[in-house]
């Protein structure tokens, strides 16, 4: 038996794993960050900086999602 974790058993996955630590969060944000922490910032009343990075943008995302009520 392999010592690493199953995939489908386990309760976590990469999709949890901190931004910092991704090995392309330092790459520009994708086109459906930018689209939705532009709406998530306007809702929120907050300027919306083009200039994030994916991991960046990911805890930005959270950050407004908290503040606005959206995706949780």
């Amino acid at each position: 038996m392999s010592d690493h974790p199953n995939p489908k058993t386990e309760p976590f996955s990469n999709a949890e794993k901190d931004p910092h630590d991704w090995t392309t969060g330092g790459e520009p944000m994708t086109g459906a960050q930018a689209s939705y922490l532009k709406t998530l910032s306007e809702e929120a009343h907050e300027e919306f900086d083009n200039s994030l990075n994916k991991g960046d943008a990911s805890l930005r995302i959270d950050e407004l999602q908290e503040k606005t009520g959206r995706g949780k």
